[in-house]
């Protein structure tokens, strides 16, 4: 067995390496074109809170829209007091 990982994968330790140095590249490349835009500060722009729906919200459209299911989600049988 040979202690050569890059043989499993058919590509030389030059091949590797050049692969990674492509890499290195573009990520270089990238850094330069990001820096050179500048930096842009956020602005302070309030942004809208979305409507999160309520739970009784939720149980109450279906109730509005299927009326014939009204109240299917309890239960049937009640309990007499003793």
């Amino acid at each position: 067995m040979t202690n050569y990982p890059y043989i499993l994968f058919n590509q030389s330790p030059e091949d590797l390496r050049r692969i990674g140095a492509r890499g290195g590249r573009a990520y270089g490349r990238n850094r330069r074109g990001r820096r050179a835009q500048g930096h842009r500060p956020l602005e302070a722009v309030e942004r809208p809170i979305p409507h999160l729906e309520s739970t009784a919200e939720a149980i109450a459209a279906p109730d509005a829209q299927f009326s014939w299911l009204r109240g299917a989600g309890e239960p049937t049988s009640r309990r007499r007091p003793c």
